[in-house]
């Protein structure tokens, strides 16, 4: 279900770029499974280095790469393309899994060349410079909320105390704790001296 769009877009990305295909191709026969827990993609190199659906029979390990993904790191790896391997778990054959990690960081959709078929050429640049604009002033907007509420919660209703502010507190608790110790020996040695004289 998931699955086919999913060939079907990396496909069209490898039909562009030939060169990102034919070092699939070395991995030909070989299975990849996306587990991002609530679902499993599994696919296959085949032998023109393009990806087809994979049975669900187990195939040999050392043939296998497995991606380990948790739901909660989907946006993160879309927001970061470059530090995407680091929220994957990879188990598996390590020089098909790096060939499939570099491809990840290398491959691109060229959005302006695929709408220029659809539309023209002019439409399609303008089409995908709204794109950009749009992703951009929502980036904007989250960014501008996560301030305004962080210091509407610091300000105006102290719900959250700055990292200064704990530290300056620590330290007063510290200075205070050694004033009374210091307060306590002087009142002990008082008292020492006092039973002395009687």
């Amino acid at each position: 279900m998931i699955s086919t769009p999913f060939i079907l877009f990396v496909n069209h990305l490898l039909a562009q770029e030939p060169w990102a295909a034919a070092r699939l191709q070395k991995h030909a026969g070989k299975t990849a499974c996306i587990d991002i827990e609530l679902f499993q993609l599994r696919v296959k190199v085949g032998a023109d280095g393009l990806l087809q659906a994979a049975e669900n029979d187990t195939e040999t390990q050392t043939d296998q790469v497995i991606l380990r993904i948790k739901p909660a790191d989907l946006p993160l790896i879309a927001q970061n393309r470059e530090r995407a391997v680091s929220y994957v778990k990879i188990e598996g054959d390590a020089d098909f899994a790096n060939t499939l990690s570099q491809l990840s960081q290398d491959l691109r959709w060229e959005a302006e060349e695929d709408l220029s078929k659809v539309v023209g050429d002019v439409a399609a640049v303008r089409m995908v410079a709204t794109g950009k604009s749009i992703v951009e002033n929502a980036k904007r907007t989250h960014q501008n909320l996560q301030e305004n509420l962080a210091e509407y919660f610091l300000e105006e209703n102290p719900m959250l105390v700055r990292p200064l502010a704990v530290h300056a507190f620590g330290e007063q608790v510290s200075k205070t704790r050694d004033d009374v110790e210091r307060l306590m020996k002087r009142l002990e040695r008082l008292e020492k001296m006092k039973d002395s004289k009687q």
